[in-house]
């Protein structure tokens, strides 16, 4: 190790430094790869996602909330050195950790941490060949650097997320200024709640880990959106701390935030990106599945991988005619001092669209927006079957355009027939049975529009048969 290491490890401590770097050089199990290809400049990316620390459970029941850390190793897939100067100075990489839920068609976001401010650089061999910095203020082209989950798990460390811009990479070089101190245990650290990772109440959930490098340079060099990873991980029992034991299973998938993987857990779920310009991406996807009763349940996820501006609202289209049931929203909660409000977003069916619609900017900037490194969950029931549309998502911080939209499925118009309940153009037995499963009630069937499925209804089907 270097004199510039030796130094700027002194001032930190280096017993932790050494502890925390040395304890996740990439091993037999380490989840990495190699690195993929070069870019134009300086490039950070999530190469590996070694190991998991378990801190504790604080609460109980319901509220019962759960601490972890995962570690991250680095690797710049660039060509040239990666800046990574420790505070007070800016230029180093701001790395939060996600976690995530797939479960019934369902990918959701579980859990968020602060992030964990970088302060010094080895220079590994992760990713391939390392032409070595010298210096553990620059991570070398090809070179990578571990961070232990143990690192990343300690507290004075982690920073907040509300003093990053994710799409310029920029934030204060002293971090935390005005927060409060971490709570003991849980604060700051990736909080998942109990009931999230309860095997009896999450039979056949599959769980995944992300991570993510934020990093000035690396965005000016135009390759911040490669920046993050997922590892899948399982679920096992209460340990002596009174928190689940986490496993990682599979290796790192580089370069792909964990929205990614639920189109490979989910058939029916397909993904679609879209970049605001001058700032930062979002990806969206959608999964539609059939309930056997005449209506189709669409399920949609936002990520925020860097947007800035962040989002606001989310709008589907609904043509006239179609009735929409049971809609719901969930997103994931900021924590530990974060100044954001929880409220969530309040739906409403109204004027051709569905709409889920947050606080505003001018009302508050820290209202409830969907900002990097977090997804967000939109639901409900439709009685017609899925079609291209055009969703709208609304951008919260002030600027041109307001909005975006992205290319996703939503419910497809009536037939024009209405005897043609699943609308394949033919009146049969298959309209026939979704009629007689929804007998007595409302919606689906109702024929003549009287309110009610019943016999008028069975009668003018029967009379438009063929």
């Amino acid at each position: 190790m270097n004199t510039k290491l030796l130094l700027g490890a002194s001032t930190l401590g280096l017993t932790a430094i050494l502890l925390g770097h040395l304890t996740a050089t990439a091993g037999s199990n380490d989840g990495g790869g190699d690195g993929g290809t070069a870019s134009v400049g300086a490039d950070v990316i999530v190469g590996a996602i070694p190991n998991v620390s378990s801190y504790g459970v604080v609460g109980s029941g319901a509220n019962a909330i759960m601490a972890y850390a995962i570690g991250t190793t680095s690797c710049n897939i660039g060509t040239a050195p990666l800046e990574w100067y420790a505070s007070p100075d800016n230029r180093h990489p701001f790395i939060p950790m996600n976690a995530f839920k797939y479960r019934n068609g369902r990918f959701e976001q579980i859990g968020q941490s602060w992030g964990k401010h970088g302060f010094t650089a080895l220079q590994q061999t992760l990713c391939g060949s390392c032409q070595s910095s010298g210096t553990g203020s620059l991570l070398g082209i090809g070179c990578s650097d571990p961070y232990s989950s143990s690192l990343n798990g300690s507290q004075s460390g982690l920073g907040a997320r509300h003093e990053i811009n994710a799409a310029t990479g920029s934030f204060p070089g002293t971090y935390n200024s005005g927060m409060p101190s971490a709570q003991a245990t849980i604060g700051r650290r990736l909080q998942i709640r109990a009931t999230d990772l309860d095997p009896a109440l999450n039979s056949g959930a599959s769980y995944i880990f992300e991570a993510q490098y934020i990093h000035q340079q690396d965005a000016t060099a135009g390759n911040k959106m490669n920046n993050a990873s997922y590892r899948t991980f399982t679920v096992g029992s209460v340990g002596s701390n009174g928190a689940r034991a986490l496993t990682l299973t599979g290796p790192t998938v580089q370069q792909k935030p964990a929205i990614m993987a639920w189109p490979l857990l989910d058939p029916n779920a397909t993904l679609t990106q879209v970049d605001v310009p001058n700032d930062g991406r979002f990806i969206a996807g959608v999964s539609v599945r059939d309930n056997g009763n005449g209506t189709w349940r669409y399920e949609y996820a936002v990520h925020n991988l860097n947007s800035h501006r962040s989002g606001r609202s989310f709008s589907i289209p609904v043509p006239a005619g179609v009735t929409v049931t049971g809609v719901g929203f969930k997103d994931v909660d900021y924590h530990s001092g974060e100044p954001f409000s929880n409220t969530d977003w309040t739906a409403q069916v109204s004027g051709g669209a569905v709409t889920w619609t947050g606080g505003s900017f001018a009302q508050s900037p820290n209202s409830n927006a969907l900002r990097f490194a977090t997804m967000y969950n939109f639901w409900f029931d439709a009685d017609q079957p899925p079609t291209g549309i055009a969703a709208t998502l609304g951008l919260f911080r002030p600027g041109t355009p307001d909005s975006v939209t992205i290319d996703l499925k939503g419910p497809s118009a009536p037939p024009s027939d209405p005897e043609d309940l699943n609308g394949d153009g033919t009146i049969d037995g298959a309209d026939l049975g979704i009629l007689l499963n929804n007998w007595g009630g409302t919606g689906t069937g109702d024929v003549d529009g009287s309110g009610a499925v019943d016999g008028a209804d069975l009668a003018l089907l029967l009379g438009a048969w063929g």
